[in-house]
């Protein structure tokens, strides 16, 4: 591309002219970008062409991994970094007086997704093409992301996440490989000569699905993979033939919207019954334009269908692409004429599955009505399936009636879709190892005793190259100092950062690199939100996706007990502490809404009241999204990792604190469970109910909190400022909702319960943290341990027990 700096900016000024116009002296920032990332695009499209002719001729099995988010982040500076150009770059557009961060700022975060879900995606493409094996991203091209939060009087108010209101550099519009995707109508048995049944599709809606590719650029590889993203773009042609059918030609535009409404917004709310229905139009249309496309890639290898499993791997990434299973099997029954048992062991043999989720809400089902109407083919053969499914059943467990109706993918009027994807898949796998364990022996106890072959475990994993590489420079370059290079290929070489424990000059390095971070922090804070944070003061974070499980209540409700404790005791001896928050609360999530306000009401009131603001300080941070945690991740001291045991899958914010040196205060939950197995009891601060003792109290109904109110002071205190006059009520009934879910309606996350526990643990936090040298040595031990939560070692198990793919050795 480039040898040297010199080269690289007669390049960049020559882009710039001929591109777009401009001279170094009349371009804007956003011109500059443009420029840089036009020239590391042409560089990309090398590799990228060179990657897919390499898969071709080899034939490489390659697989295809479906969700229905990939929160990818800001492409610039990431593609840079793996390409081993951001340093030669940096220097270079300083040498011609622009700052490449400032460039950076320039792009918009994708609107592609919403939180963990879809940042685990991200960082799967990431690790596929740094390790060189064959796999693809298969999503959706929102028009609009989640939402742009804003907080307007301190509550929540959503506008449009209008992402693609510049141009999206990375992406490439595809149409020639556009496909038809068709909803409702009627399907038509039809027997042929032979006397075989072939089904007709008449009168449906069709729809246009138009692929845009967005490379994966591999870490010091020529590897670039594909992010397939699929817009729902209706052809005129269509439109009009629909408008005329009606007879009012003025339908034209309304039928367009309709269409289009498929890929406009992540998440349609699905509170009422046409949102229901544009939310299952949205996951089938990525699912059929999906499976289409990976077909056809087949079919040019010109091999027979039976090497269909052995040179196709898809994942269903949640239940939301579970209709790949009986959409590949109408693809292959239908359209390429292969019987039933056939299409079904390909099907079987050829989709795996992850569950995310032990919550019922997530596990998503579907009205049979709903799903019969709009898509009639794809119905029936779910019925078949699952008619065949629960003969098997019968068989093998005959007369348990209860253990069949239990099972059944069709059952009380709905398509349960994470039956469907359990029993059209050959792996299902929980992503962490306690998560997985209540799967087995709880939420999915009766499927793991049918398919216990099936059932394993993926714990999840994060890419080191953004999280501490990218978003931390100081740190990565102070890592390499001290134990050598080779942790950046092989993060797992963290581990040798062990063996510096007793390097006082590493530990102190290691105070004065986060301290750094704070105070870039602050400052960005400071220009951002006008509000003054102390880099002194132990920055306390929870960011994550607002939910109730999340418990960012019960961190709400502390504050608002050190405020009290404050006010009563001015002299009180506490180390300042500065608590970060960044959430969305989903647009129907009345409850979450209020925690939000709850939160901005406590910040309003401590930081204006100088009697405490020098102790604490509380900043709610709006539109929370990946580039805004590359800022704050480096400069934490403490994650807080507080979900009610048993409900967090796993969590991924929690790997990427660690692995940049903040310790954890968290309930024995999803990986935390392993991250203290790795650092043991000393290096991270637990408390609260185990998962055991949540699922008894679910059992046995002994939990009482208004018992927890009527005995603990503390709880009673801070749980009546919510309804009586106080500072934060300020005699209003904001927050009487809240105290309702604690006391009225008996504190469904365990809030009260695990109160006392977490206020004595921080006060061993605050304590730990004035004994300087004893918080780094803990530090260290976090981010030495950190290579074992890595997305390459995760995808290398993915690869090696489910997918069986290979690294392609001759893209070197």
């Amino acid at each position: 591309m480039f040898s040297d700096k010199k080269e690289f900016q007669e390049k960049f000024k020559k882009k710039l002219e001929t591109q777009f116009g401009k001279t170094l002296e009349t371009a804007t920032e956003y011109d500059a970008y443009r420029t840089l990332g036009s020239l590391v695009q042409d560089k990309i499209s090398e590799n990228w062409v060179k990657t897919k002719r390499e898969y071709r001729e080899n034939q490489n099995k390659q697989v295809y991994y479906f969700s229905m988010e990939f929160l990818m982040g800001r492409m610039l500076g990431n593609n840079l970094l793996n390409m081993q150009l951001l340093h030669l770059v940096k220097e270079g557009m300083e040498e011609l007086g622009l700052s490449l961060s400032m460039l950076e700022e320039k792009e918009k975060d994708a609107g592609l997704g919403n939180g963990g879900l879809g940042r685990l995606a991200a960082c799967f493409l990431d690790s596929l093409a740094s390790l060189e094996l064959a796999g693809h991203g298969y999503g959706m091209r929102y028009k609009y992301g989640m939402f742009d939060q804003q907080i307007i009087d301190g509550k929540q108010v959503e506008l449009p996440d209008d992402w693609l209101s510049q141009q999206f550099l990375w992406e490439v519009r595809r149409p020639e490989e556009a496909l038809e995707v068709r909803f409702g109508g009627r399907i038509n048995a039809v027997e042929n000569d032979e006397g075989d049944l072939h089904f007709e599709h008449t009168g449906y809606e069709q729809i246009r699905a138009v692929p845009y590719d967005v490379p994966v650029v591999g870490y010091n590889n020529e590897t670039v993979n594909t992010l397939r993203l699929w817009s729902a773009e209706p052809t005129v042609e269509d439109t009009l033939k629909k408008a005329e059918i009606e007879s009012h030609f003025g339908h034209f535009l309304d039928h367009k919207r309709s269409l289009e409404a498929i890929s406009e917004f992540l998440y349609p709310d699905d509170s009422t019954e046409d949102g229901k229905k544009l939310r299952l139009k949205q996951e089938y249309f990525l699912v059929s334009s999906g499976v289409q496309s990976v077909v056809r890639s087949f079919e040019q290898l010109g091999l027979p269908w039976s090497a269909f499993s052995d040179k196709v791997a898809i994942h269903i990434n949640d239940t939301h692409p579970a209709l790949v299973i009986p959409e590949l099997m109408r693809i292959l029954m239908d359209e390429k004429g292969l019987g039933w048992e056939e299409a079904w062991d390909l099907t079987q043999s050829t989709v795996s599955y992850t569950n995310h989720t032990t919550l019922s809400e997530a596990l998503e089902s579907w009205p049979v009505d709903m799903v019969r109407n709009l898509l009639p083919r794809v119905f029936m053969i779910i019925d078949e399936i699952n008619e065949r499914f629960c003969q098997g059943l019968w068989k093998t467990y005959p007369g348990e009636f209860d253990r069949i109706a239990d099972l059944a993918i069709v059952a009380d009027g709905q398509v349960k879709m994470a039956h469907l994807a359990i029993v059209g898949s050959h792996s299902v796998n929980g992503v962490a190892k306690l998560h997985t364990e209540i799967l087995k022996k709880r939420e999915m106890k009766r499927f793991y005793d049918t398919f216990p072959e099936r059932f394993n475990n993926k714990t999840n994993g994060i890419t080191h190259r953004r999280w501490l590489m990218h978003a931390n420079p100081s740190l990565s370059n102070l890592i390499t100092e001290s134990i050598g290079n080779e942790w950046r290929e092989d993060p797992k070489q963290l581990k040798r950062l062990l063996d510096k424990k007793e390097d006082v000059a590493l530990l102190d390095s290691l105070h004065d690199i986060k301290q750094e971070n704070k105070r870039s922090f602050s400052n960005w804070v400071k220009e951002t939100q006008g509000i003054t944070v102390d880099p002194d003061s132990i920055y306390d974070v929870q960011i994550k996706r607002l939910h109730g499980y999340k418990r960012q209540l019960m961190n709400a409700l502390h504050i608002m007990h050190l405020y009290n404790e404050l006010k009563a005791d001015p002299t009180l001896d506490i180390m300042p502490r500065t608590f970060f928050f960044g959430a969305k609360a989903a647009s129907g999530y009345h409850f979450a809404k209020k925690v939000i306000q709850l939160i901005n009401r406590i910040a309003n009131v401590v930081n204006n009241d100088p009697d405490v603001n020098s102790y604490i300080k509380v900043v709610f941070l709006p539109n929370y999204s990946v580039s805004l945690a590359e800022k704050i991740i480096p400069a934490a001291n403490v994650s807080e990792q507080i979900s009610t045991a048993s409900k967090e899958a796993s969590g991924t914010g929690n790997m990427k604190f660690m692995m940049n040196g903040a310790l954890t205060v968290g309930t024995m939950d999803g990986a935390n469970v392993e991250i203290h197995d790795f650092v043991g009891d000393d290096h991270i601060y637990t408390f609260g109910l185990s998962s055991e003792e949540v699922l008894e109290y679910y059992r046995n109904g002994a939990y009482s909190s208004r018992e927890i109110y009527e005995q603990d002071e503390r709880v009673r205190n801070t749980l009546d400022q919510l309804i009586h006059y106080s500072p934060f009520s300020k005699g209003e009934t904001d927050f009487q909702e809240i105290y309702d879910a604690l006391v009225t309606y008996n504190d469904e996350y365990f809030v009260l319960k695990d109160f006392a526990d977490y206020v004595l643990t921080q006060k061993r936090v605050s304590q730990d943290y004035q004994r300087k040298r004893q918080w780094n040595l803990k530090s260290l031990v976090n981010i030495a341990h950190s290579g074992a939560f890595s997305s390459d070692r995760t995808i290398q198990e993915y690869a090696g027990d489910i997918w069986h793919i290979e690294r392609v050795q001759s893209l070197k």
